[in-house]
């Protein structure tokens, strides 16, 4: 295998021949030999400390007995007092992620009333803000690891104060729709959340608050749904007073990130690729349109069929345009490495069995028993706070618990015990949901199970990529999960409307049978059952475990290299690189990091004249 060569001019253009180097291997780390080109040694040769610089040791190891350790450039972690009230604020900009999302939903016959609008129309509220955040996640994401998490978080904020304003103060449905696609922005807050802890906090600190604000989206949901049965009680209820909770959640958020998020510590700077970014958008737009609206719709109508097969050509040209892109918005090499491939379908996974939790309680509770012969005649309130709060508040414990656990136990570990509890909870749901208290108490099994996941899913996400990834990975994993809850929606409303009551009397409305939900409970404990699959075998707990002890460091990935611009890599480094993964160089100077991109993707500094061949710095 021949060697990856380097090539490079003076450091900040002063004629040096010292640089920095990080050599991203996607959770990999190998001591590397490294020689000036003209004096290249054998493949695995080890250069002896009398040669002086170059040398090559582990990230985050003492360099060998007399050669000099390199100036690292970092600013340390943020004390322990400051990392609080960044969790806290964090939690809280979280909160809001899950509030948009779930706003509407126990407001939907409200609004449907008020605006003289069909079910199906009043539908397209929710569906909104799912577009919406498909299109702007990975995209937010991406921007905010370029140019600094804080101003995009703070961006994000004003966009979805500005969305539930206009909510809080529009009849109108044209309006009401553009409103809730503002406020679908805010999901890509969470990712961007996630990228900020890996920035400021200390390694020990960072899967418990992970954990922690991971957590906080369950809080939200539940908070929303509370907050809209107060607020919507009484015999005239106004659907505006929720949006006006939302309106002031979003500022407090807004003001707390304002004042406590930093500045990013390290930015990737380049441009924005529009092309994958719309290629991407387009390809999630025509995936989620239909998941949504398939019930309505027909699933084999032909408006169905023809947006999935435009989906599926769209991800063809989606991937093409991402792999002859310069600086792709999402790197192939990364979407499909193990780590990250598994956790993003286990994301899909969880996001079926929470939205099956979800809205599968939520419509057995407020079943007229008088008329179905089971269920509760729960009403929105009653539904909140007796059926559903037991699990958030089960749900808030456990994310402290699991971030906790995946210190001590590992994520890998963790999530299988959350898969466990949630195949639990919903086997308990689907056999034995005559009572108040079975139900309550089936909820806390699978709060704890999703709280768990969300727990363990960014730490395969920040333990996979290198750092300068990590917002639109997590950006990716989070709209994962929202196709997980898309399809997870979609498959419950299908099946309680294909077996309904036959007994009912004239003019009643249509409701399911009771063994349907039997059903929909056993696919969640189905959908809990794959995580716990896809925990066990597909995602490896070397990477993934206790202390962190592989994988790369959240304060720099990789490895760290000093010497000449112009040096080899010999072959060891393809023997230590997963198959199919080049490795990503990046170099440090004081004008800042650049890129040494493998191959056609390399640009000459300072030139917009390609390489050809080998690794040079962009």
């Amino acid at each position: 295998m021949p060697a990856l060569p380097f090539r490079g001019v003076g450091e900040s253009g002063m004629g040096s021949h010292h640089g920095h180097y990080f050599i991203e291997t996607f959770s990999h780390r190998k001591a590397i030999p490294t020689s000036r080109s003209a004096d290249r040694p054998e493949p695995g040769a080890r250069i002896p400390p009398s040669a002086g610089p170059p040398w090559a040791v582990f990230a985050g190891t003492s360099p060998p007995k007399g050669i000099p350790m390199p100036h690292n450039p970092r600013t340390p972690a943020a004390p322990a007092a400051a990392g609080y009230g960044l969790v806290v604020t964090l939690g809280l900009a979280a909160t809001v992620v899950a509030m948009m999302q779930t706003l509407v939903v126990p407001i939907l016959v409200v609004i449907r009333d008020d605006l003289a609008l069909t079910a199906s129309t009043a539908g397209w509220l929710t569906t909104a803000t799912l577009l919406s955040a498909a299109v702007c996640t990975p995209l937010l994401g991406r921007l905010g690891d370029m140019r600094g998490k804080r101003p995009v978080l703070i961006a994000i904020l004003l966009v979805t104060v500005a969305g539930s304003v206009l909510g809080a103060t529009t009849s109108s449905l044209p309006l009401l729709l553009v409103a809730r696609a503002m406020q679908g922005a805010s999901t890509a807050i969470f990712p961007l959340a996630l990228s900020v802890l890996r920035d400021e906090l200390q390694p020990r600190r960072l899967s418990g608050a992970m954990g922690l604000i991971s957590g906080t989206l369950a809080v939200g949901a539940g908070l929303a749904l509370v907050g809209a049965g107060l607020l919507t009680q009484g015999p005239s209820p106004d659907y505006h007073h929720v949006f006006w909770m939302a309106t002031a959640l979003s500022l407090l958020a807004l003001a707390g990130v304002a004042a406590v998020v930093p500045p990013s510590r390290e930015r990737t700077g380049g441009r924005i690729d529009w092309a994958g970014a719309a290629a991407l958008a387009i390809t999630l737009v025509l995936l989620l349109l239909p998941v949504s609206q398939g019930n309505t719709w027909g699933w084999t109508s032909p408006w169905t069929l023809a947006l999935f097969a435009a989906a599926a050509a769209s991800a063809v040209v989606w991937v093409a345009v991402e792999l002859h892109a310069d600086e792709p918005m999402v790197d192939m090499a990364m979407f499909v490495h193990r780590p990250v491939l598994f956790t993003n379908i286990a994301g899909v996974l969880l996001g079926f069995g929470m939205f099956t939790q979800f809205i599968g309680i939520t419509l057995l509770v407020q079943t007229p028993r008088e008329l179905a012969g089971y269920g509760f005649s729960a009403s929105v309130l009653r539904t909140s706070v007796q059926y559903l709060l037991p699990g958030t508040v089960a749900s808030l414990v456990a994310a402290h618990l699991g971030g906790m656990l995946v210190r001590r136990i590992g994520a890998r570990v963790t999530l299988a015990a959350g898969a466990a509890s949630g195949a639990a909870g919903f086997l308990w749901l689907a056999f034995a949901h005559g009572s108040a208290l079975s139900i309550a108490t089936a909820g806390v099994l699978t709060g704890i199970a999703v709280s768990f996941g969300f727990a363990t899913l960014p730490s395969f996400i920040v333990d996979g990529v290198p750092s300068h990834q990590s917002g639109i990975a997590n950006g990716i994993n989070s709209i994962a999960r929202s196709v997980g809850s898309s399809t997870g929606s979609a498959v419950i409303t299908t099946l309680l409307a294909s077996n309904s009551l036959s007994r009912l009397s004239a003019g009643a409305p249509a409701l399911p049978a009771e063994r349907q939900y039997t059903l929909v409970f056993t696919l969640g404990a189905v959908a809990f059952a794959l995580v716990g699959l896809v925990a066990l075998t597909g995602l490896d707990s070397n990477r993934t475990s206790r202390g962190r002890r592989a994988g790369p460091s959240p304060r720099g990935e990789g490895l760290r290299v000093a010497g000449p611009l112009a040096v080899h890599i010999t072959d060891t480094v393809s023997a230590h690189l997963p198959k199919g993964a080049p490795p990503r160089v990046r170099h440090r100077c004081a004008a800042g990091p650049r890129e040494l991109l493998p191959r056609t993707q390399t640009r000459r500094h300072g030139s917009g004249a390609p390489r050809s061949g080998g690794l040079s710095r962009s």
